[in-house]
This record gives C-alpha cells, sequence and structure tokens, in this order.
C-alpha cells in the first residue's frame, strides 16, 4: 500500500448502486479546518437520499456520512480552539464564517455552506475532514460516548431547532409528530423535556410504542387510522399548536398542515425528494387559520450549550434513542435498505 492511502472507506461510484468497503487516500486538514478520527457515524436517510442521487450537489465517486463524532487527529495551521486530542462533534450544516448568514448567526443556512458526506467526502470511513473547526465545531462533553453524540449533528440537533427554535414550543402545548424514526422521536423527547403533550404519528406499533416510552401521551397508527388529522384534532379537542413532519412525504407533510388548530404552525423537518418533491398543503386553512408553514435545516454549533445542557441535566437520555450498532461493512446494507426498512432507533456504525 501507497503511504498515504490507508483510510478504509465505504465508497460508491454510481448513485443506486451497490457501495464497497475501500481504501483511500488520508485526508489533510484545511487552513482553517481539522481531520477527525471517527468514533462512530450514524446511518441516516439523508445517506439514502444522497446514494439515489436526490442531491445534485454530490460529486462521484462519493463516500457519504454526516452524523458524526470522534477525536481531532489533526489541525491546521490557522486554527485556534481546537488540539489534537480534542473530543468533538460537527452539526451536519456547517457555515463558512464570511457571508451575511453567518455573519448573524444563522450558520444552518449559510450560502457557501459545507455538509460532510454530501458537498465532500463525509464519515463512512476512519477518517473525516471538516471545515472552519472554530466556527462549527462542538466540543463532546466526557459523559457522552461517541455512539451517543452520532445522533446529536443530525437527527437530534434538527429535532431540538424545529422543537424549540422554529416551532417555539412552550409547556402544556400540544405537539404532533409525523414519523417516529431518528428525528421524530428525538422530537418526541425534546417536546416532552419542555413540558409539551405529544402525540406520535407512525405506521409501526414498535416505533409508536418507543415513542410512548419516550414521553408520548398517545399515539396514532396511520395505518389503521382512516382519518389521521381528524383523529389527532379529537385527541386534542381542535388540533395542535405545533405539528412535525418529521418523515418527508406528500402524505405527512399534508396531515402535519391539516391537524393543527388556529394559528398553528407545521415544521417541515423530512426532506421530500426523489419522485416526491411537491406536497399538497391545504392552503385555504392556512389562510382562515392563520397558519405558519416553517422549515428546518439543521442547527448552528453555538445553539448546542443549550440542547447539551438539557442532556446534560438529565432531562434528555440520548442513549434511548441508538439502536443498532454495526460495523463499517454492514454499513452497506442498512444504507441500501433505508428507504424500505428503518430499524428502531438510530443505526450507529462503531467498528471501522
Amino acid at each position: 500500500m501507497d503511504e498515504g492511502y490507508r483510510v478504509k472507506a465505504v465508497m460508491f461510484e454510481a448513485f443506486g448502486q451497490a457501495p464497497k468497503v475501500t481504501t483511500l487516500q488520508d485526508p489533510s486538514p484545511s487552513n482553517h479546518g481539522v481531520v477527525v478520527t471517527v468514533g462512530a457515524t450514524g446511518v441516516c436517510r439523508s445517506d439514502w437520499h444522497g446514494w439515489m442521487g436526490h442531491d445534485a450537489g454530490i460529486e462521484l465517486p462519493h463516500v457519504p456520512g454526516h452524523e458524526l463524532a470522534g477525536t481531532i487527529a489533526a489541525v491546521g495551521k490557522d486554527v485556534r480552539k481546537w488540539r489534537v486530542g480534542d473530543r468533538v462533534t460537527v452539526p451536519f450544516v456547517g457555515g463558512c464564517g464570511a457571508c451575511p448568514e453567518c455573519h448573524a448567526g444563522h450558520q444552518q443556512v449559510c450560502h457557501s455552506q459545507f455538509q460532510p458526506g454530501f458537498t465532500h467526502w463525509g464519515s463512512f470511513a476512519e477518517h473525516v475532514a471538516l471545515h472552519q473547526a472554530d466556527l462549527n465545531l462542538v466540543r463532546l462533553p466526557d459523559d457522552i460516548d461517541f455512539a451517543t453524540a452520532a445522533s446529536l449533528g443530525c437527527r437530534f440537533a434538527t429535532a431540538f431547532r424545529a422543537v424549540v427554535d422554529q416551532g417555539k414550543t412552550a409547556a402544556g402545548q400540544w405537539v404532533a409528530v409525523h414519523g417516529c424514526g431518528g428525528v421524530g422521536l428525538s422530537a418526541v423527547m425534546i417536546a416532552n423535556a419542555i413540558g409539551a403533550n405529544v402525540i406520535a404519528v407512525d405506521i409501526s406499533e414498535e416505533k409508536l410504542a418507543l415513542a410512548s416510552a419516550l414521553g408520548a401521551v398517545a399515539t396514532v397508527n396511520a395505518a389503521k387510522t382512516d382519518d389521521v388529522p381528524e383523529a389527532v384534532c379529537d385527541l386534542t379537542q381542535g388540533g395542535v399548536h405545533v405539528s412535525l413532519d418529521a418523515l418527508g412525504h406528500p402524505v405527512t407533510c399534508y396531515n402535519s398542515v391539516k391537524n393543527l388548530r388556529r394559528r398553528g404552525k407545521h415544521i417541515q423537518v423530512g426532506l421530500i425528494l426523489g419522485q416526491t418533491t411537491d406536497a399538497t398543503v391545504p392552503m385555504a386553512d392556512v389562510i382562515a387559520n392563520e397558519l405558519e408553514i416553517l422549515g428546518s435545516h439543521g442547527m448552528q454549533a453555538h445553539r448546542y450549550e443549550a440542547m447539551l445542557a438539557l442532556v446534560l441535566a438529565g432531562k434528555l437520555d440520548l442513549s434511548r434513542l441508538v439502536g443498532a450498532q454495526i460495523n463499517l461493512e454492514q454499513s452497506i446494507d442498512a444504507l441500501m435498505q433505508m428507504d424500505s426498512f428503518q430499524s428502531v432507533g438510530a443505526t450507529v456504525i462503531t467498528e471501522f
């Protein structure tokens, strides 16, 4: 093996074709970046969208993976806040630090954002390069393990921003969560932790049972319910204050808007991509009831402190969201089956 070509990774060379485990050149940090030895990385539905070619920004060949935690292995010459050996995680969207949105603190909608596993090679590998480290990295507390932390950067942080920052959910309000995958279950936990009453909606009794265990006060099995919005409105005596489409499908999007009470907020969290990019929204209800339609796209690194405070206070047990822990070879099947089967809890790669 040539010197420098020593990183094990999962790579795909064509969209929709089976990835393979290969050996690639070890990345080097940019002047403002770092290289992280990956301790754990999640297998997410967004990775599946990327593998299928639904993200126009991906260049082939490609290494997926964006939910990661690990230890800094190398530091660029202009990095000031980080040292080799620091335990870190990172939002799945990183900012450039120079555009108007970054200057306003909104790195999640940066004009020149980077996303590991999308804009450049990701974390289905032993090492991953991350840019603008001083702006985007988050220090990981010692008592949060890598497998648990891997769910922070995408699913959990996205859910936190959706429930807290975008939904502005308050104690005592009703919240509906449509889709109980990783993002949805995270949203159930977070809304419950701040005192909201959560209704979980899914087609899997197993996932609904986990949602109940995580704090949902009621569940609706959409596969067994003729009219999901009506069922939610009946349970809440008029509809929910905040509703999330955590799956990303025209049906769940419509139901989420339709089950709102007057002046309620719909938060679109799940990506609606592929052949179902357009969703029907009951716009007459939006106008008559003064509803709000909001997107939620990741979360800034500077907001992690508020989220981690709930974790460290014991109000959020992230370990309950971790499902199967697999190795790099097993991630190929997990990725390819993501659209047809999603395990209960987050599937996390912990062996490389």
